[in-house]
């Protein structure tokens, strides 16, 4: 039942993707607003408290509803695994940028290809050059592969749908109440961003590990080693240096915005990025869930055989 949910989630994602601003997502997000206005007092504790009552009626809520429908139908039960799959996972939530930004840089319309990058990061794109547009496409590419599909597959294929919600869930509370830098909310969403990093640290690695096999092994396997440290947070330092060296391509480096120059550590290795690269990572992207989804078939089958 696990290889069909995923594959069947994966293909109605495809015929009719979920939006990012979606319904679901924006009902959680205002949840998830209202508890921090009233449980937010600059208080480590308050963050806790908070994060389990965003996350706890959900799971509860997700396995409750999984068990009735098991004991009605299995067929029941598995449609509402694919129905939880298609609301925690998607290609679909960031490819489009990914599609429209590569269409321009090939038309050598490099003004529309930063009007989408500045939309898909949330900040101007207006300063980079088009070797540095490629670039942090890739960057997003990459890290939003792991976050929308290699991440939520890893956790359903653990811990069920509970999972799967539990890593959508604790991305978005990581995202939000863990970013604060004001002084009344940094102690406030320590524990979301430290729950989820703790979370997210074997999907990443599964993740990193799909690329370098797909991809370019020894130079993945080099530059997560020895590049990925470098990198100011963890989860992406490894999926982009692990993905970097599988494409043989070099991600991070300097970046011209902001009026000046902002220098990164540079990841991956060989030659700079462009719009073939970019295509290179669909494939890339596209090799490493059909592994994860043979892996899962196989153990799948193996269970059933006994």
């Amino acid at each position: 039942m696990t290889f069909l949910s995923l594959l069947a989630a994966l293909l109605l994602e495809q015929v009719r993707p979920l939006r990012q601003a979606n319904p679901v997502y924006g009902a959680f997000e205002r949840y998830a607003a209202a508890l921090e206005r009233q449980l937010n007092a600059g208080q480590y504790y308050h963050g806790v408290v908070a994060w389990l009552l965003a996350v706890l009626p959900v799971v509860a809520v997700t396995v409750l509803v999984y068990y009735l429908l098991a004991a009605v139908s299995p067929i029941l039960a598995w449609c509402w695994n694919i129905a939880v799959l298609y609301l925690t996972m998607g290609f679909r939530q960031f490819s489009h940028y990914f599609r429209e930004i590569a269409h321009a840089l090939r038309e050598g319309d490099v003004t529309t290809a930063r009007e989408y990058l500045g939309r898909w990061r949330g900040e101007p794109a207006d300063e980079l050059t088009p070797a540095e547009v490629a670039r942090v496409s890739i960057e997003l590419a990459l890290a939003g592969s792991h976050r929308h599909v290699f991440g939520p597959i890893a956790a359903f294929v653990v811990l069920g749908p509970a999972g799967a919600i539990v890593y959508r869930l604790g991305a978005i509370l990581a995202a939000t109440w863990g970013t604060r830098v004001d002084a009344e909310s940094v102690e406030f969403g320590i524990f979301a961003r430290r729950f989820f990093f703790w979370y997210d640290w074997l999907p990443a690695r599964v993740s990193a590990a799909s690329f370098a096999i797909v991809g370019n092994f020894e130079d993945a396997v080099y530059c997560w080693r020895t590049q990925a440290p470098s990198w100011s947070a963890a989860v992406p330092g490894i999926l982009l240096a692990s993905g970097g060296g599988a494409l043989g391509v070099r991600l991070g480096d300097a970046l011209h915005q902001g009026g000046g120059v902002q220098f990164r550590p540079e990841l991956g290795l060989g030659d700079e990025a462009d719009v073939d690269y970019m295509q290179s990572t669909i494939g890339l992207i596209w090799r490493a869930l059909v592994l994860c989804m043979f892996l899962v078939f196989v153990v799948t089958v193996a269970h059933s055989l006994g």
